[in-house]
């Protein structure tokens, strides 16, 4: 027995001394890990950098190294937030739009860029510096080795108004400016509101539904004209797109479905604009020839005509009204983006309508047809 006691003691006191080393080996370890916690904490970036700043910080500084690693080992919301830092300002007031417009051939001046960072620009394979050409350009973010593509956005250059030649461009007809003829715009308009567009998009049949928001494409906004000729040409400018996006925005938020919107009558062409359809209405120095005006109804239920926004269990021109009340309130919080909006009645093959423009100035009227 008592050889048999000696063995159990001797057993009993090998298991003790392994669960003391054991034990002192992991207290090693964790006070070797809070000493480097406090020693990174104190070089650690101040409370108020945001989540953004820190995480496309830490991308630029990693990728910037020697040892720097590849794409793939990247984290993808650090490379996601250093390129929404970067387009944070092209995607306008409502943070909806989706391309940039530039006439400069430079491309885009970007919010932000992490050290090293440069924005690129791709389309068709090629990788460029800066875009070369007119059309629809992808946007890139290049940090050290790596290349994030830019979600949902993307930049469009145009062509110069000089590529207008005889009214035409290609084999698409335009027309001539009042201002190519001598004509000028109201007084309290901003100096060259009224002027000539700088540039024209190039739209093809295989860039058309380009998104230029969340909720339109470039086909929207197309002049109703001259429809087997390809390319077609457009004035667009991304404020009213910001603005159309802020106002249907402020409507989901009074309890109104805005996902069936319609363009009737986007950019229309001087051509158009004097001769072209329902002429009925329609200024001469339209705000639609300059690509900062349309007109817009909602139609969710899909019935072809603008939705009883007002639910008095009819459609009329007080649905309109509902529309321009949204455009109130818009014009009130950006007044960056004022401008005109009339509310039309129904007409020859077509419900009642919204005129919604950034002329820079608040003009109000009620109209029977035209726009």
């Amino acid at each position: 027995m008592s050889r048999q006691s000696s063995t159990r003691d001797h057993s009993e006191s090998t298991a003790d001394r392994t669960v003391t080393i054991v034990a002192l080996a992991v207290i090693a370890l964790l006070t070797l890990g809070w000493l480097w916690t406090i020693r990174h904490a104190q070089a650690a970036p101040p409370a108020e950098t945001s989540p953004g700043e820190l995480a496309a910080g830490t991308v630029a500084s990693g990728l910037t190294h020697a040892g720097a690693p590849t794409t793939s080992y990247l984290t993808e919301a650090a490379l996601n937030a250093a390129v929404n830092r970067a387009l944070e300002k092209a995607r306008g007031a409502s943070g909806k739009l989706r391309i940039a417009i530039d006439t400069t051939g430079h491309g885009i001046v970007p919010e932000t860029l992490p050290p090293g960072g440069q924005l690129r620009y791709s389309r068709g394979g090629k990788i460029t510096t800066e875009p070369e050409g007119a059309g629809v350009w992808s946007v890139l973010l290049n940090v050290g080795n790596a290349i994030r593509p830019a979600a949902n956005f993307s930049l469009i250059e145009m062509l110069p108004f000089g590529a207008k030649k005889e009214g035409r461009i290609g084999l698409y007809y335009v027309g001539t400016w009042p201002s190519e003829k001598g004509k000028v715009g109201p007084r309290r308009a901003p100096a060259g509101a009224y002027g000539n567009p700088k540039g024209f998009i190039e739209v093809t049949e295989k860039n058309a539904d380009t998104q230029v928001s969340e909720h339109f494409k470039l086909r929207d906004f197309l002049t109703h004209d001259q429809p087997n000729v390809w390319p077609k040409y457009l004035v667009l400018q991304p404020k009213l797109v910001d603005k159309l996006e802020l106002v249907l925005t402020d409507l989901q938020h009074h309890g109104i479905d805005t996902h069936g919107v319609h363009v009737m009558s986007g950019f229309r062409t001087p051509q158009y604009n004097y001769t072209g359809g329902n002429v009925g209405g329609r200024a001469g120095l339209s705000r639609h020839m300059y690509g900062d005006a349309s007109d817009i109804f909602i139609d969710s239920n899909g019935d072809g005509q603008m939705d009883d926004l007002n639910h008095d269990g009819k459609i009329s021109i007080d649905d309109s009204r509902v529309i321009s009340a949204a455009v109130d309130r818009v014009d009130g919080a950006h007044p960056e983006l004022v401008g005109g909006a009339g509310v039309y009645t129904a007409g020859p093959g077509h419900g009642p309508f919204i005129h919604i423009d950034t002329r820079g100035y608040r003009a109000r009227w009620v109209g029977t047809s035209g726009g």
